[in-house]
């Protein structure tokens, strides 16, 4: 019984000790800012997270719609064969070959030229011709002939 009696103050401590362990603190000590440097959301098991709310784009930057994929209505793919180049200066002599006008370069080199309505009047004489050539295909898109003195 001796030993029972030294038993039971030890369980009664250990037991206290373990109570306390368990209670909060009334007053954790926290940092004056802790809950100001961060956004804090509670969200319940019924909700369902959504992204935070992004900044509106300028007013001139087009919205885009969920069901078109950006820039593919706007501009059709680009085809190496068909894909031009910034505008250039031609000179060489306007030849009339069948039908058609053609440029022939100093270098011989021969240029098929789109607009074919005006190029009369410059047939068999030297011309400046500013434009943009088709890569691949050597097909001028005329933007203005100039005649050389």
């Amino acid at each position: 019984m001796g030993r029972m009696t030294k038993l039971i103050p030890v369980v009664i401590l250990t037991m206290v000790c373990a109570l306390a362990a368990q209670q909060p603190q009334s007053n954790p000590p926290t940092p004056e800012d802790a809950f100001t440097t961060r956004q804090l959301i509670a969200w319940s098991s019924l909700q369902k997270p959504q992204p935070a709310p992004q900044p509106l784009p300028p007013r001139d930057t087009p919205i885009p719609q969920p069901d078109q994929q950006p820039d593919q209505q706007a501009k059709p793919p680009a085809d190496p064969q068909t894909e031009q180049s910034p505008a250039q200066s031609f000179t060489g002599k306007i030849v009339k070959q069948g039908a058609e006008y053609f440029l022939r370069a100093a270098s011989n080199t021969t240029y098929e030229l789109d607009e074919q309505a005006d190029l009369q009047r410059f047939e068999n004489q030297n011309v400046r011709v500013t434009g943009r050539l088709e890569s691949g295909t050597n097909k001028i898109h005329v933007i203005k002939v100039e005649l050389l003195s």
